[in-house]
């Protein structure tokens, strides 16, 4: 946005962080990107002059124009367009007229004193003025670079849209519409971005940018969750190996051993001691019956719930063996891995408020149960410490931009299905304060209102505190003629007719989907926007009738959006109806009191979102709910890990399922993170490739290193 000037407390945050990195021996440089109108020399002069790589400080731009080139830091710009001038001939430049257009600040005085050096004379005018100078010989022009490029129904296998009408709101709403916003979206998985979905970045002129980086590594937060969360697993199986193969005496002599003739105990091992009741410090007076309390954490291996994860598709990993190795002694079980962003070290990253939450969080995963039935956490393995600093950076959101240069927050990725699906609260609560009084904060919950928005309520308001204002659910022609009997929708395979010519019968046969989104909606008690996104195959007949369906079915306005085709203008007529609906009183209330017992809620949850009938709990589910009451964590919210793709556990049953049993196969629990998650029906935490994958169409140029085939 246009600014003359930060507001103080950016401006103290901006000099903080510059006067940081001044003092890291590790960074080398500091490049600052400024708009136009926003320099200030407050900002401008806190970087060191020696780490000023584009000799925007008042000491390196001194030494320039008295011609101590071999002393200062020269913009890297206006360098490259000397060269590039000089490759021209040499003589080019002496005795010419250069006109500057668009430059200022740093830039355009290095460029007017490395000009006139070259014997060049030079004047400078802004893009608004009426008459360019005449009789100019060069003209040097500053070009602004581009880069071309919420909450949805129950969704067809392809995705409805959802990050696309998310980031085209907030382009509306900024480029538009003049009100600060910003989009909080979480890193998509690298499971879906080679797999059948492809990436999260949005669409056509409705685009996170870059939206390469956005939907590969980006800046390693999931690498990060994947190595804390292994080092973890590697500490469970590894503590079992060496308690059973070692004496008290032994482990006592590893675990607190003597070095440089000194022996104590670490600042985690006082901390366990403390737990167990035992006060001493001092290593040598624990008594014999102290130290195998202490050595002994007594995991069963047959209650070990903590898996190993990997953020790629990969279905074989499900079910496997481990220990097989002779190292290994004979110590073999069956385990599974899950797909990262399932890893409760995701959602802890998502649910998190400081460092020292995250750190007391990642203490309280509980990896197993001990042989006297009692939980065992990541804090009992003495590991807490190290996974804290595996997440140090991870806990930082990311900073990005839409094509219309709104902000974005990109900051966590747990998937709704299996995980609680939704962008960070420490994101959304520094987008809150960015934006100010009278700002919007739009940000995304995964898949319909049935997995997302529910989790999003029960569980992230209930952690952050925050109280929505508006629902903006994301509906589509296509899904809701699925939903009203079209043929099954495939990945990588062609819409069938049904979907690509006008019919008005099966779409509003579909539309009891979207009644029922829209009613699980209000059971929060939250002013519900339908934003149809509209595609080109879409009649206008069809357009209208979901927009009055929604309507009279109690949504508070219905708006078709084309902000693929047209950016945030497309978005307009949405945000408008965003910004009225936030106006409304809201009246939002949970959906359940956590003091319920689980079961309880569990019920609550499959009766009134889902439409169940009741619930059915396998013997292993029963069995986890009763340990999990008794050793305390009866309380916790629930987050339920179940297909998205219909309001049941059978993908298959589309529209609005009646009459149905929902089945509960197995119940875990996430105390770090803080719920309790039953698995439904037959749901997987690994999703497996299919027959043909996005990674078929993904490549790269060699000579360009250009990424061809995301999307």
């Amino acid at each position: 946005q246009e600014q003359t000037s930060f507001p103080p407390f950016i401006l103290s945050i901006i000099v903080g962080e510059i006067l940081r990195l001044n003092e890291d021996p590790t960074v080398h440089g500091v490049a600052l990107h400024l708009s136009e109108n926003a320099y200030s020399n407050k900002i401008l002069n806190a970087v060191k002059p020696e780490k000023d790589v584009d000799g925007v400080s008042d000491v390196n731009l001194g030494r320039l124009v008295r011609g101590d080139t071999y002393n200062c830091s020269i913009s890297p710009t206006a360098s490259a367009v000397m060269e590039l001038l000089e490759k021209l001939g040499k003589t080019i430049l002496h005795g010419k007229k250069v006109l500057l257009v668009g430059t200022c600040g740093p830039l355009e005085a290095s460029l007017q004193c490395l000009l006139q050096r070259k014997g060049a004379m030079t004047m400078s005018c802004q893009w608004k003025t009426q008459q360019l100078q005449s009789k100019v010989n060069i003209f040097l022009c500053q070009i602004i670079r581009s880069h071309s490029a919420t909450l949805q129904i129950t969704p067809t296998p392809l995705g409805e849209g959802k990050s696309t009408v998310t980031i085209g709101l907030v382009q509306a709403l900024t480029a538009h519409l003049n009100v600060n916003s910003f989009a909080c979206l979480r890193q998509p998985s690298q499971g879906p971005t080679f797999g059948v979905k492809g990436g999260a970045a949005g669409g056509g002129y409705a685009q996170v940018i870059p939206m390469e980086e956005f939907n590969l590594h980006l800046t390693g937060d999931i690498h990060a969750i994947t190595a804390a969360n292994n080092l973890l697993a590697a500490a469970v199986d590894a503590r079992i190996l060496h308690e059973s193969t070692q004496s008290d005496k032994a482990l006592y002599n590893r675990l607190v051993p003597v070095v440089n003739g000194v022996r104590e105990f670490s600042s985690i091992q006082l901390a366990r001691l403390k737990r167990l009741g035992i006060n001493k410090t001092d290593p040598g007076t624990l008594t014999a019956d102290e130290i195998s309390k202490f050595v002994r954490l007594d995991i069963d291996p047959s209650t070990i719930t903590w898996q190993r994860v990997l953020d790629t598709n990969d279905r074989f990993l499900r079910k496997i063996t481990i220990g097989q190795a002779n190292t290994e002694k004979g110590f073999f079980r069956q385990a599974q891995f899950d797909i990262a962003v399932a890893s409760e070290i995701m959602a802890i990253l998502a649910l998190t408020t400081s460092l020292a939450d995250m750190k007391e969080r990642l203490g309280k995963m509980v990896v197993a149960n001990d042989k006297n039935g009692q939980p065992v956490t990541a804090e009992d393995l003495g590991v807490t410490g190290a996974l804290a600093v595996l997440m140090k950076d991870a806990i930082k959101p990311t900073l990005m931009q839409t094509l219309e240069g709104t902000p974005v927050f990109v900051h966590a990725g747990p998937f709704a299905n299996i995980a609680h699906g939704n962008s960070s609260v420490l994101a959304d609560k520094i987008a809150l304060k960015l934006v100010g009084e009278g700002g919007f904060v739009v940000t995304e919950a995964g898949f319909g209102a049935d997995i997302g928005m529910e989790k999003f309520f029960n569980i992230k308001c209930r952690t952050s505190g925050l109280v929505p204002s508006v629902v903006v659910l994301v509906a589509t022609v296509r899904a809701l003629k699925m939903h009203g009997g079209g043929p099954n929708v495939t990945a990588g395979a062609p819409l069938k007719k049904e979907y690509t010519e006008e019919n008005l019968q099966l779409v509003a046969d579909g539309c009891c989907n979207l009644q029922k989104q829209i009613q699980i909606a209000q059971l929060f008690g939250v002013p519900v926007v339908v934003a149809l996104n509209v595609f080109k195959t879409d009649s206008h007949a069809e357009v209208d009738l979901v927009c009055e369906i929604a309507k009279q079915s109690g949504a508070f306005d219905a708006v078709p959006c084309n902000h693929w085709s047209a950016g945030g203008r497309g978005a307009v007529e949405l945000a408008q109806a965003v910004r009225k609906a936030a106006s409304q009183e809201n009246s939002f209330k949970y959906l359940y009191n956590l003091e319920l017992p689980i079961i309880e809620k569990i019920r609550i949850i499959a009766q009134k979102v889902y439409g169940a009938e009741d619930i059915e709990l396998s013997p292993v589910a029963q069995s986890q709910i009763s340990r999990y009451s008794k050793q305390g964590f009866g309380n916790l919210p629930i987050c339920m890990a179940k297909t998205h793709l219909s309001l049941s556990h059978q993908p298959e049953r589309k529209g609005v399922p009646t009459g149905f049993i929902l089945p509960i196969s197995d119940v875990r629990a996430s105390i770090g993170a803080g719920f309790i998650y039953p698995l439904v029906g037959t749901m997987s935490t690994m999703p497996g490739l299919p027959t043909r994958p996005c990674f078929y169409d993904i490549d790269l140029d060699p000579d360009t290193e250009q990424v061809k085939g995301l999307f």
